[in-house]
């Protein structure tokens, strides 16, 4: 099953879940209560930390959920942050970094490098959370569409829909989607 955020990320190939991790992880546990799916592939934007260019398109099987207040030592978890889905279609070093938050302080975002994380996406954690308590191999594909700087969101919409077509386009070469 290939799916998606939601609002103005749709893919007419794809479903969409929600956006943010509280959406994803709602409507994701409804689909697979009422209609398990062998595999998950999730596809969407994604903003760099600075190791990848607009446009570079980043597959993962790894998220994490780190708060910009845990990188300044101002928090802590008792919850696991990190989360693998073993799966035979993505593998990757890139970890996915999710918040319902975007990062706009880029001195901030260079400190996710540290910890290996590339990229944010809103949703994946909470779906490779719902994946595996659903023992359902997920894996990820993100387009970058902006940087985590003070200009993310403008970045973000002015990319967002070249974006989109050339994750199409990817999908397509991969033979994902027809």
């Amino acid at each position: 099953m290939i799916i998606c955020a939601g609002n103005n990320e749709t893919f007419k190939f794809a479903k969409a879940m929600g956006v943010g991790l509280v959406e994803s992880a709602i409507n994701m546990t409804r689909q697979c209560l009422f209609d398990k799916p062998e595999y998950i592939l999730f596809i969407g934007s994604a903003g760099s930390y600075g190791n990848h260019k607009i446009f570079d398109i980043i597959e993962s099987n790894t998220a994490a959920n780190l708060e910009l207040s845990f990188l300044e030592n101002n928090s802590y978890t008792p919850l696991d942050n990190v989360l693998k889905s073993e799966n035979k279609l993505v593998k990757s070093q890139t970890i996915v970094n999710s918040s319902n938050y975007i990062t706009t302080n880029s001195d901030l975002a260079k400190k996710f490098n540290d910890y290996k994380i590339g990229i944010e996406n809103m949703e994946f954690f909470s779906l490779v959370q719902v994946a595996k308590e659903f023992n359902i191999s997920i894996g990820g594909i993100f387009v970058v569409t902006n940087y985590t700087n003070e200009n993310a969101h403008q970045d973000f919409m002015d990319n967002h829909i070249e974006a989109k077509e050339k994750l199409t386009k990817y999908l397509i070469e991969k033979n994902i989607i027809k």
